[in-house]
């Protein structure tokens, strides 16, 4: 299977740009992707009903929210590029060995740089690049950052912006994977699965 069919890519924290997207990736099918931005923001009730004859509460908007991505899709069998330093290994795996795969990847430690995960890409299309001109239609990550570089477009008012993605090979979503889900059926050589990713900058 041919890993510019699918749509999403996990990436290892051994992930290295100059690879390209497909080493040290696992792509994935994704038949649904579902996000859920929940904004915080503190709001305090102040005493001035006596002279108003109305009582008011302030919010103070600190730019706070917690942000979680869900996919629902299909593992299929599949190439698999790893590279372990300057050797690459190069495997064609079963739909079931990349579901256990990603399993002991969620359940190892950040300090596990070829087992864990830390970034999630998730195609979409797009007309408008950061700049806001129109381009042909092309595939970049999706993310939750704005068009514009600091102080302009989208960002005005925003001195240090992160970079709005151009091209697949920018940073997608960074974070951990919450869980994941799957089942072996007897009678289907494709995994399906669920993936709960969580938005995070992870330390140290």
């Amino acid at each position: 299977m041919d890993a510019a069919e699918h749509n999403v890519f996990l990436k290892l924290q051994a992930y290295d740009e100059a690879d390209g997207l497909y080493i040290n990736t696992i792509p994935l099918k994704a038949e649904s992707v579902d996000f859920t931005t929940d904004k915080t923001i503190p709001s305090f009730p102040i005493p001035i009903g006596a002279i108003t004859g109305e009582s008011t509460t302030i919010a103070l908007d600190l730019g706070m929210s917690n942000k979680t991505v869900n996919i629902k899709g299909v593992i299929t069998e599949q190439t698999i590029h790893k590279k372990f330093g300057s050797s690459e290994k190069i495997r064609t795996f079963t739909a079931h060995e990349i579901a256990q795969m990603i399993a002991s990847g969620v359940d190892s430690t950040g300090l596990a740089e070829h087992q864990a995960f830390n970034e999630i890409v998730i195609a979409m299309p797009s007309k408008v690049d950061k700049n806001y001109n129109q381009v042909n239609e092309r595939q970049i990550p999706f993310t939750w950052r704005s068009r514009g570089d600091n102080l302009k477009l989208d960002n005005t008012r925003v001195p240090l912006p992160f970079d709005f993605p151009d091209s697949m090979t920018d940073d997608g979503v960074k974070g951990f994977i919450r869980s994941f889900g799957f089942s072996f059926n007897s009678e289907n050589v494709f995994i399906e699965f669920t993936l709960d990713f969580q938005v995070a900058t992870i330390l140290p």
